[in-house]
């Protein structure tokens, strides 16, 4: 296993960026989830930046803003199942895809991000 974190390994803050910003146009069109976010989805987009950073071993940028990420509670209000949660992850795959991020990579994060797209279930 490499010593650098999934960010590093990613290229860092502007693949999260493009991660971001495809991630979100193909949340939008998707019937299932994509009626749980507003109509102005860019302070949503800047959220998930700067946790994502965060989440894959980059600087701090969600705490030091927000404080501690508290994800779950953070999406209590809203209905999470089952199939949201696969929904979430289904277009977070195609959004890496894409962008042409390597498979490998795409495996870790797609790895990483289901243990909390899961965790969020609450119906």
């Amino acid at each position: 296993m490499e010593d650098r974190t999934i960010y590093e390994m990613i290229g860092g803050e502007s693949t999260i960026r493009k991660i971001v910003e495809t991630f979100y146009l193909i949340v939008q069109k998707n019937p299932m989830i994509g009626p749980l976010f507003p109509e102005d989805i860019t302070p949503v987009m800047e959220k998930q930046y700067l946790f994502l950073t965060q989440f894959f071993g980059g600087p701090p940028l969600y705490s030091e803003q927000y404080g501690h990420p508290m994800m779950r509670a953070r999406h209590i209000p809203f209905e999470i199942t089952k199939e949201r949660a696969d929904a979430w992850l289904i277009c977070m795959k195609t959004a890496l895809t894409q962008i042409d991020l390597d498979e490998n990579l795409q495996s870790i994060l797609l790895e990483r991000l289901s243990g909390p797209a899961y965790h969020f279930i609450n119906s």
